[in-house]
């Protein structure tokens, strides 16, 4: 047995040492891991934040606003600065060079509502314009508003309670807590972390099996007096540790990244500390052995490094896909979630963001899986190292 563990140890010494000489391997790993989760949350917090400066500005687009004194009144009353919409509001809306919503008024607006007529206003916006159609349910909830108070007065004069506009008093309770509601904007953080565990464990995984069979050092290194379990375990141990090293940078990296968000209201509902760091990182430990293990049984076939990184694309495009399962399912979170790698963690890591407590009975199907996907592949890879040697 000490002989097994030195001859593991020497072998996980090596492989962790190959993997760290490649310094382009290295900038490729890191990198994205580091920089891509983080900059894409910033740029949901800049998006976010120009949204709330927008909404802060109380400004409305408006052509025809000389038709509708009554209207001008209340948009006034409510602190909204009148902004007279440009001539060709709607080309530019078209082009996405205009990013509001206009609010256009018919010249027969004021003397239809005097009369008791319905006058007709129209929000023009256009669907493929985002930003655009963002400011709607702002300026449909003005309408709206201007509706119940002209009712109201209507009403009034009519001697009628105006508590008849309002039978039924409605109160919302949201149940979701502030980290919860975060999560709507906060969602991309597993699916990073999850792709820098397996970009983190490909690298070396092909490396150490396709890459020193390309290279001509496996058939020599498979001659050693070392049993060939103890060859697989190290090479398999030092592909699971560099996954979870880059799984634990790229979840550091994501503590400064809160720091600089620009939006005041996801920056006071985000929190990312030590507590969530280290809960990723070991829901990650199912994830980087069993996969780790599943890419070296597909590349110690394989002759050529190329050859095995083709192979290892289904595996990286099922794991990247696995999350958008939950997204794409309106009928909630099911129990085979948890037995899904990828999809697993992912589902986890999100009860982490919302502040939930995690249960044995939601942790131990991922680790499950992991620990039957590693002795499998392990077998299996340990297996064509004997059978290469016997040709």
């Amino acid at each position: 047995m000490k002989t097994f563990l030195r001859n593991m140890a020497i072998v996980v010494a090596k492989e962790i040492m190959d993997a760290l000489r490649d310094r382009r391997t290295l900038l490729r790993l890191l990198v994205p891991a580091v920089l891509m989760g983080p900059l894409l949350l910033l740029a949901v917090s800049g998006l976010i934040s120009s949204l709330e400066d927008r909404a802060e500005k109380h400004e409305v687009l408006v052509a025809g606003m000389e038709h509708a004194p009554s209207l001008r009144n209340y948009l006034e009353r409510q602190t909204y600065t009148i902004k007279t919409a440009p001539p060709d509001y709607e080309a530019r809306l078209h082009a996405s060079t205009l990013l509001e919503p206009v609010l256009v008024i018919k010249p027969s607006f004021e003397r239809d509502l005097l009369e008791g007529e319905r006058p007709t206003v129209e929000l023009v916006s256009d669907s493929a314009n985002q930003r655009a159609g963002a400011g709607l349910p702002p300026l449909q909830r003005l309408m709206a508003g201007f509706n119940r108070e002209r009712a109201t007065l209507n009403l009034a004069l009519r001697g009628v309670s105006t508590d008849l506009l309002q039978p039924v008093e409605v109160q919302e309770r949201d149940l979701a807590s502030v980290q919860a509601r975060a999560t709507r904007m906060t969602a991309i953080i597993p699916m990073f972390i999850i792709m820098a565990v397996l970009y983190g464990a490909l690298t070396a995984a092909l490396d150490s099996t396709a890459g020193e069979r390309e290279r001509g050092s496996l058939e020599p290194l498979l001659m050693n007096p070392v049993q060939h379990l103890a060859l697989v375990t190290g090479k398999w141990c030092a592909v699971a540790t560099l996954g979870m090293a880059v799984a634990l940078i790229s979840s550091l990296s994501f503590v400064p990244a809160q720091w600089f968000l620009k939006s005041d209201s996801l920056q006071a509902m985000f929190r990312f500390g030590a507590p969530e760091v280290i809960s990723f990182w070991l829901l990650q430990l199912p994830l980087a052995a069993g996969l780790g293990a599943v890419l070296m049984a597909l590349a110690i076939r394989s002759k050529t490094f190329k050859e095995a990184q083709a192979g290892s694309g289904l595996i990286i495009t099922l794991v990247a896909l696995s999350p958008m399962i939950s997204m794409l399912n309106p009928g909630g979170e099911a129990w085979w979630y948890l037995w899904v790698p990828g999809l697993s963690q992912n589902t986890l890591m999100m009860l982490v963001l919302k502040g939930e407590t995690l249960g044995w009975a939601q942790i131990l199907p991922s680790v499950a899986v992991g620990l039957a996907l590693t002795a499998a592949c392990l077998s299996y890879v340990a297996w064509s190292m004997r059978a290469a040697v016997a040709r």
